[in-house]
This record gives C-alpha cells, sequence and structure tokens, in this order.
C-alpha cells in the first residue's frame, strides 16, 4: 500500500470513492431517508462541481488529498484536508473527508491516510494548531478511530433546513 498525494489524472478513481463516502453518510446513521438525499445530490452537475472544487484546493495546495494505492494500483482510499486559505471556516486545519473502501477497512489504510492528513495540516499557517472535522455522532466506528488518535469533542455541529 502506498500513501502518496492525488494527481489530477485520477479523478474517475477519486470520484468512484466520493461517491462511497457520500453513500456511506447515510448507512447506519439515519435511515434510508438520509441515504436517499445524500444519493439524489450525487448528479452529473455535482460530479463536475467536485472535479473543480478539488482541483482548485490542489492547485493551491498539492497536499490536500492524499490517496491510498493497492499493490494493484487501485486507489481504496482517501484524506482530503482544506487548503490553508479556508481554514478560517473553525479557525483549524479541517479534515474535509476521509474514507477506506469497505474491503480495505480494518487493515491501517485508514491510519495511514490520518497520519498524511495530519502532516499536511502541520505544514499549514493556521489560526489554531489544531484539527477539525464532522463526525456523526451515531457513527460510533469513525468516532473510535478519531479518539483513538486524540481527537476529542469541540462543540457539537447543528444543521437546519434552508
Amino acid at each position: 500500500m502506498e500513501i502518496r498525494p492525488y494527481a489530477t489524472e485520477e479523478y474517475s478513481a477519486l470520484w468512484r470513492l466520493k461517491r462511497g463516502f457520500e453513500l456511506g453518510l447515510g448507512d447506519g446513521t439515519g435511515g434510508d431517508d438520509k441515504r436517499e438525499r445524500y444519493e439524489a445530490k450525487l448528479t452529473d452537475d455535482y460530479r463536475e462541481n467536485y472535479r473543480e472544487w478539488v482541483g482548485r484546493c490542489v492547485e493551491e495546495d498539492e497536499r490536500a488529498i492524499h490517496v491510498a494505492e493497492s499493490d494493484e494500483g487501485e486507489l481504496v482510499g482517501y484524506a482530503f484536508v482544506l487548503p490553508a486559505s479556508l481554514s478560517m471556516i473553525w479557525d483549524a486545519a479541517v479534515l474535509n473527508e476521509i474514507y477506506v473502501a469497505p474491503d480495505h477497512r480494518g487493515t491501517g489504510v485508514a491510519d495511514e491516510l490520518l497520519e498524511a492528513a495530519l502532516d499536511a495540516a502541520r505544514a499549514q499557517d493556521l489560526p489554531l494548531d489544531r484539527m477539525v472535522l464532522d463526525v456523526d455522532g451515531e457513527n460510533g466506528r469513525a468516532q473510535a478511530f478519531y479518539e483513538r488518535f486524540g481527537f476529542t469533542h469541540w462543540g457539537e455541529m447543528v444543521a437546519r433546513e434552508l
């Protein structure tokens, strides 16, 4: 397994993983309605908008996205740290997304991706020396993963419909 910076020509493979990330947000943490809402947003327009946004982020900071490449050359996971110019969102580094394909979970890939994300964040000029992320309160596996790396609760995100 190799953890390395993402290359823009790998977008199709990244999009496959991003779809898995989005669809996984509704699995086991909110019922069918939540999954359907996340699945419904995955349109061709969303895919192109995400491609452009990823391109801008990587252009600004080549370490924004790290990928996990299997020995067979397949991308099996990624970690996405927002560029430092967006750190004012939380006054800290933001782990926007981390995802590992289900058949590679429990193999240490997520650990390696998170370490790469932390290294990328440490290289940023931040208002506060910390990394933040949003994790679903019902996702016990994710919460345990982040706690193992020393993440603690720092407020709570709330949301409402527009």
